[in-house]
């Protein structure tokens, strides 16, 4: 059966950008109900529990029907957020470096171009969702807790979570300083690891 997975920092480490209040609740309320609502759609087919996420969400037309949109929305959520834990860091943010930072400068012109870019995406997306760095370094985005593995695409090397249960306590309605301060706790040194293994 799935298991939310702990922090490697404690809900405080990422106040720069998230309070702990937050932390708390999105970690241990938010990610728990989809793990235990993936579990509880799961507890019927046998043959699905001992599964990757991963090959779940990219194989969704095989899951049973009955329990199909249950996988998308709660397995995603458990996925998705998962990765998000790791892409953060209380020693986070400044730029990637090496070959990641040389291909995002190619691309985009600059590190700071390719923020906007990325931040102009994440305002931009209606409602709830997540704003994904792809390992050819196309940013796209994509509703609710669908990832990039169901869409047929490969593992993102970096996603923002949009909702807003991620920001909504110290933010109200302001999405945009919420984006714009996470970048202050993006974990490169993980991102980098990604885009070795992933653009390969």
């Amino acid at each position: 059966m799935f298991t939310v997975p702990a922090l490697e920092y404690e809900y405080d480490a990422l106040e720069d950008a998230i309070s702990a209040e937050i932390m708390e609740l999105h970690h241990n309320k938010h990610h728990q109900t989809y793990v235990d609502k993936l579990n509880q759609a799961l507890k019927s087919h046998s043959e699905l529990q001992t599964k990757p996420i991963e090959e779940l969400l990219r194989h969704l037309e095989d899951v049973p029907e009955d329990i199909r949109t249950a996988v998308r929305n709660n397995g995603g959520g458990h996925y998705n957020h998962s990765l998000f834990w790791r892409w953060m860091s209380p020693q986070g943010g400044g730029q990637p470096e090496g070959e990641l930072l040389q291909a995002i400068n190619d691309r985009y012109g600059s590190f700071d171009a390719f923020v906007e870019t990325f931040n102009e995406k994440a305002l931009g997306l209606f409602g709830s969702g997540w704003v994904w760095l792809q390992p050819n370094l196309d940013i796209i985005t994509t509703a609710n807790q669908d990832s990039p593995l169901s869409q047929g695409l490969p593992e993102a090397l970096l996603g923002l979570d949009v909702w807003e249960h991620a920001y909504y306590l110290d933010y109200k309605n302001h999405r945009d300083e919420y984006v714009k301060n996470w970048w202050r706790v993006v974990n490169w040194p993980v991102v980098q690891e990604r885009y070795e293994h992933l653009r390969g």
